[in-house]
């Protein structure tokens, strides 16, 4: 169904940028970057999808089931994103809070173009519909002149929920928590900018450039947008081997060497982060079990801190191993939403989010990511981002944090303050 052409890339940087331009002159778009981050689960340096030969767009109801057929009868790489809403396709839930941006709730495409580099090895795979093109395109991205444009937004970023709010929604929840309908929660709250008019690729340039996450994204589908850099992992699968790794715990980062020694330290011992992280790698455990062989699932790494450009992160790993004829979308379907986005017991959790937030969170915390056409996939977290509506001149972000029996809720407040510090710089 596809040609794969291989080409050797002489001067690395120069030309991801030409590709992601040139990339811009199609309608759907959707890049992948690991910016250098490797480990024993890195597939891929970047991957760029252009051009739908083929699409899946759905509401809540049934997405998943149509996502299975969509997966099942390209048997094709799809490339796409869940938000979070689908959560009412998997538990008797509802949306109604406020949606500025107005994406669907579910959208794949199967790709005509599709770029993987590896070092400085370039895969092109092709639909053989689009064969006798890959030379002019490699002509064309590689003679592609850098637009040298600044961002210049100064947009007014409004909060959707202000302070003295803010801290009353957290003590109700912990209300929620001490009358034990709650053991955690992930509140979030948005920033959004109205009448906003942004350029969109070199938005994401500088949001990569100042974070250099390892699952930064960059989506295109006509006039929506999402800039995304997130430093997590959701969900992935690699042949019967299936991994989690959800992120519970922030600590500032410092210039200075011995402070920023100290804060990751101080996070990888601080009892309040490791109880938010053990509680989800118990949500994730559970999860992973409705399609795990038996006694195949383990924690890996428990509690890892891992530095990134502007926050230490506490990390966990879990692994399970799935029989072969276990679907692909099955996996995702009985893990969704990610546990680090709702808190535990999940449904709980989800209800009481629903009652105290005041934006719907649409991709905010749902996940982009593909299947390979074996069937393998992996998906990210959407946090981290910047999300765009053009036609509606809808600017959006979201920061929240998990709120547990010992949060303070002016400590919380500051933490969403400080993930919120990279798409602020950019926007402002």
């Amino acid at each position: 169904m596809r040609s794969i052409f291989r080409h050797e890339i002489t001067v690395l940087e120069p030309f991801k940028q030409q590709l992601l331009q040139w990339a811009q002159t199609h309608r759907e778009v959707l890049v992948l970057d690991s910016n250098g981050h490797q480990d024993a689960h890195t597939s891929f340096d970047l991957l760029v999808a252009v051009d739908a030969f083929t699409s899946l767009k759905t509401d809540q109801s049934n997405a998943f089931q149509e996502l299975h057929n969509y997966q099942q009868a390209t048997q094709d790489w799809i490339l796409g994103y869940l938000t979070y809403d689908l959560k009412n396709n998997v538990e008797k839930l509802r949306s109604r809070n406020f949606d500025g941006l107005e994406f669907p709730d579910l959208y794949f495409f199967q790709p005509k173009k599709l770029f993987l580099l590896r070092g400085n090895q370039l895969e092109l795979h092709y639909l053989k519909l689009c064969d006798d093109e890959f030379e002019a395109d490699l002509g064309e991205i590689e003679s592609q002149e850098l637009n040298s444009t600044e961002v210049s937004n100064a947009l007014v970023i409004q909060s959707r929920i202000a302070k003295e709010e803010y801290l009353i929604k957290v003590n109700r929840m912990k209300e929620y928590i001490q009358q034990g309908d709650i053991y955690e929660a992930n509140f979030c709250m948005e920033f959004y900018a109205e009448q906003a008019q942004i350029h969109p690729l070199e938005t994401y340039s500088q949001l990569n450039r100042i974070s250099q996450a390892p699952f930064t994204v960059f989506f295109k589908n006509k006039a929506q947008y999402l800039m995304c850099a997130s430093p997590e992992r959701y969900l992935q699968k690699k042949g019967l081997r299936v991994i989690s790794q959800p992120i519970k715990g922030t600590a500032k980062r410092f210039a200075d060497p011995e402070l920023d020694a100290q804060a990751k330290s101080h996070l990888a011992t601080d009892a309040k982060e490791r109880a938010e992280n053990i509680m989800i790698t118990d949500l994730v455990r559970n999860d992973l079990s409705k399609t795990a062989l038996p006694n195949s699932v383990v924690v890996e790494e428990l509690c890892g801190i891992y530095s990134f450009k502007q926050v230490h992160q506490m990390i966990t790993t879990i692994a399970s191993q799935v029989p072969e004829n276990c679907p692909p979308v099955d996996l995702l379907k009985t893990t969704f939403p990610m546990g680090s986005m709702t808190g535990a017991p999940k449904l709980s959790a989800m209800q009481i989010i629903e009652e105290l937030e005041e934006t719907q969170r649409g991709l905010y915390s749902g996940s982009v990511g593909y299947f390979t056409p074996s069937g393998d996939f992996d998906f990210n977290v959407v946090i981290r981002s910047i999300l765009y509506n053009e036609e509606r001149a809808y600017v959006s972000f979201s920061v929240g944090s998990a709120i547990t029996s010992l949060a303070h809720a002016e400590q919380e407040y500051e933490e969403c303050l400080l993930k919120a510090n990279a798409m602020r710089a950019v926007l402002q």
